[in-house]
């Protein structure tokens, strides 16, 4: 009996290793084919798609169509999943392969109406635009219908097979990115919500204006949304997710008086939630007036941020406030007609049929008013959310038909100078970008490309607060005009440095926002930067690199006064002495820093927020920083208002270190000298849709530690309010580039996973290591480089 139960467990196990080995190598059938020819009825000629060491696929073709087409045969083969991600997130369609838990993200993009915008945008396109969308999804469907072995295996595991792209799915992408990089609608909830909390004073404490800048004026927010009920949270969780605090990207480029060289150098890291596989693409395209090298976004056409044989540019967020909120007020005898300063107009309406997996199909109705969806109709068809017979919508400039951002990319990657590159960006509309440029003729410049809404004088919410809808002063007067928009053209100091900070002075007469991120990381590069007489790529290199925290060695003096009762939090303030305030991952002093910043949030302000304080809950460095100096006597906020005597900022300070440690002893051990800030700052690129899972999670989730804070150069944004990972560095730069114009050919670049988005590729998340070290691969466009140490060759040709 024994020996039967030996054998038929060694049966069975043989028979799961053969059925594993099976399954695995069935698997590895969805991996791309690198050599070769595929046959493709779509291309007019044939192309050739070279991977380098790197895997990053050359693209060499003999016109711009077949190149666009090849870069969709390229994004299919290795990012088939995630151009299905892309897809759906654009179209309101998750609920179909995710069942009700998705529910609530569909109804509110469908509301919102991305597609709908998508598919108006492209009608109104020129022919040459649409064709290269045309090219491109094609590649895509071309490769989907020729395609031989296995799907990839989120294809397997959910149950879903990808349907033919088209081209309203990329301009719909473009919309989600800008969506991505737009943000100010939820600081505008947060407000409306606040003020049933705080005054209009304490709310502008709470959310302080740019270091330097008097607050603006508003109005009794109180008062004016008296009677409003408005279940703001609720619209909030049902949105993406907003930017966190700090939010942005770094770019800037100095001028040949300031390089080793002689010619310009310029540097680009855009940070981006980190995800798995990466936002970002590398791809080189090469086709008559079409030579271009740099960063693609799977499910759009484009080199979104690189260099061609003349010029290299870089993005980063500006952070315009180009999205506003309007109460509407409908009229009680017709509630198909709402009231406008001109008299009642009628809601357009839009019927919406939402696919739920496991569930009948859900219908909503979509109400669109002069100034935009009506997204109070979110959650329950707006009965309830406000007082009767009101309503919320929303405007932003991104939904606008006649945007043409999706062909502004093209322009720019042919640009030869910068007159041209000014022509091309004409075209681009959102998000607003603080675009950097230096041309081989030794030019440098910046421009702030996009559409933003000029405001009224008389507006006294400035676009801080949901506004009446059906008053006139409140409606935007058109846009800034292109000619006027921020830009410098061979500034006499040499340089310019933008991360996110406010880019225009007193002087420039129009309002862009009043929401600008601080400025600890422009400060730092510009420090840095004029600290080194002549530049290079390596010295470029040391400032992406850098992780000294300006906010840390702010708010450490006031840490060091503390006086904690506890043996731990003394052991901890010993460690702290000698800090210099730089987030090296293998140090113990950064991670105690942030648990002490995390703790003393919650002492300061979760007490006057109340039920508000854990979706509010931020690192708020500007706000902490005025409570700690008592700046216009804002130490009050150290007060706990819960309790009858009156807490001071020193005893609230040493209380938060005591806190800090015990947290640190339950989750890291209670060896202090064991702790490093880059095992609890793990840089987490999360897999869309199993991170978090059981098992799956853990398999696609891509880890790494890294160094760096939300203030630091070279950044990593943790939500304290995550807490399983409060430390976890989820928001990152998800690309870092260096440009020489010296010699093109040796700039450099790094994305934060790999090429592939296939789990069983090598190329998954070969590139996150060095990522985090700050290694970088080199991108030339020069053949002869290129075909060494190449990986494989595939040649398309044109078949029937």
């Amino acid at each position: 009996m024994k020996r039967r139960y030996v054998r038929a467990s060694i049966a069975l196990l043989v028979i799961l290793l053969v059925a594993g080995a099976a399954g695995f190598i069935y698997l590895r059938g969805s991996l791309p084919q690198l050599d070769g020819s595929l046959s493709l009825p779509g291309l007019t000629g044939s192309a050739s798609i070279v991977r380098d060491a790197n895997a990053i696929p050359h693209i060499f073709a003999g016109n711009a169509h077949d190149a666009y087409y090849a870069l969709g045969v390229v994004h299919a083969q290795d990012r088939l999943w995630q151009l299905e991600m892309n897809r759906r997130i654009g179209s309101g369609r998750l609920a179909e392969i995710f069942g009700a838990p998705a529910l609530d993200q569909d109804k509110f993009l469908r509301t919102l109406g991305i597609r709908r915008s998508a598919a108006a945008i492209y009608r109104n396109l020129d022919a040459q635009a649409q064709a290269r969308l045309k090219a491109y999804a094609s590649g895509i469907n071309d490769f989907l219908a020729t395609r031989k072995g296995a799907l990839p295996p989120e294809f397997l595991i959910v149950g879903v097979t990808p349907e033919p792209w088209v081209p309203e799915d990329s301009v719909a992408w473009q919309l989600m990115m800008a969506w991505d990089l737009s943000g100010n609608w939820a600081q505008e909830l947060l407000r409306l919500r606040l003020s049933k909390k705080l005054s209009t004073r304490e709310i502008q404490e709470f959310l302080p204006p740019y270091p330097g800048d008097a607050p603006l004026p508003l109005p009794d927010l109180r008062k004016l949304y008296a009677g409003i009920s408005l279940d703001a949270a609720r619209i909030a969780d049902a949105a993406p997710p907003a930017l966190p605090e700090g939010a942005g990207s770094n770019n800037w480029v100095v001028a040949g008086s300031r390089t080793q060289s002689g010619k310009p150098l310029l540097a680009n890291d855009p940070h981006l939630g980190l995800t798995a596989p990466a936002v970002w693409y590398f791809a080189h395209l090469d086709a008559p007036g079409l030579k271009t090298i740099g960063a693609t976004l799977p499910g759009i056409p484009a080199v979104v941020l690189g260099r061609n044989e003349r010029i290299a540019w870089g993005f980063t967020n500006t952070g315009p406030d180009t999205q506003d909120l309007f109460i509407e007020k409908i009229d009680p005898a017709n509630p198909a007609q709402y009231f406008t300063p001109d008299g009642m107009r009628t809601f357009d309406l839009v019927d919406e049929r939402i696919g739920v997996k496991g569930a009948d199909d859900v219908l909503i109705r979509v109400r669109i008013s002069r100034h935009g969806p009506i997204i109070s109709d979110v959650i329950r068809n707006g009965a309830g959310l406000l007082p009767e017979h009101h309503v919320l919508a929303f405007a932003w400039t991104a939904l606008r038909d006649d945007d043409r951002t999706i062909a502004a990319a093209d322009g720019i990657a042919r640009a030869g100078n910068w007159l041209e590159f000014i022509a091309a960006a004409r075209d681009f509309h959102a998000p607003q970008q603080n675009v950097v440029y230096a041309d081989v003729d030794g030019n440098i410049g910046f421009i702030a490309p996009a559409r933003v809404p000029i405001r009224k004088p008389e507006n006294d919410l400035h676009g801080l607060a949901p506004a009446p809808g059906w008053v006139a002063r409140y409606d935007w007067a058109g846009f800034i005009p292109f000619d006027e928009l921020p830009r410098q053209f061979n500034p006499a100091d040499g340089k310019v440095v933008t991360a996110n900070q406010k880019i225009i002075d007193p002087s420039y007469p129009y309002f862009i926002t009043s929401e600008w991120t601080p400025p600890y990381r422009a400060d730092r590069i510009t420090a840095l930067i004029d600290a080194t007489p002549k530049h290079s790529r390596e010295t470029f290199r040391a400032i992406q690199a850098d992780t000294l925290s300006s906010v840390a060695l702010a708010l450490v003096p006031h840490l060091k006064m503390a006086t904690p009762t506890s043996d731990a939090g003394r052991e901890a303030l010993k460690l702290l002495a000698l800090w210099d305030g730089n987030m090296r991952a293998d140090r113990a002093e950064p991670l105690i820093f942030h648990a002490w910043l995390r703790e003393l949030t919650r002492l300061v302000y979760a007490d006057e927020l109340g039920d508000l304080f854990q979706s509010a809950w931020d690192q708020r460095s500007v706000f902490l920083r005025n409570v700690l100096e008592n700046k216009d006597g804002a130490g009050h906020w150290c007060d706990d208002v819960t309790t009858p005597q009156s807490e001071t900022c020193p005893e609230q300070i040493s209380r938060a270190l005591d806190l800090a440690v015990a947290d640190l002893k339950r989750r890291y051990g209670a060896d202090m000298a064991q702790w490093r800030w880059g095992q609890a700052h793990v840089a987490r690129s999360a897999h869309r849709p199993f991170s978090g899972k059981p098992v799956v999670g853990n398999l696609f989730d891509i880890t790494v530690p890294s160094p760096g804070d939300t203030y630091t150069v070279n950044v990593g944004r943790n939500k304290i309010r995550n807490e399983l990972e409060p430390f976890a560095n989820e928001h990152a730069a998800s690309l870092r580039a260096i440009y020489d114009l010296a010699d093109l050919a040796q700039s450099l670049f790094m994305h934060s996973t790999g090429q592939s988005g296939n789990r069983l590729s090598h190329w998954y998340d070969n590139f996150a290591g060095h990522w985090a070290q700050l290694d970088y691969v080199p991108m030339t466009m020069r053949r002869s480089e290129i075909d060494k140490g190449a990986i494989g060759t595939l040649t398309l040709t044109r078949g029937n």
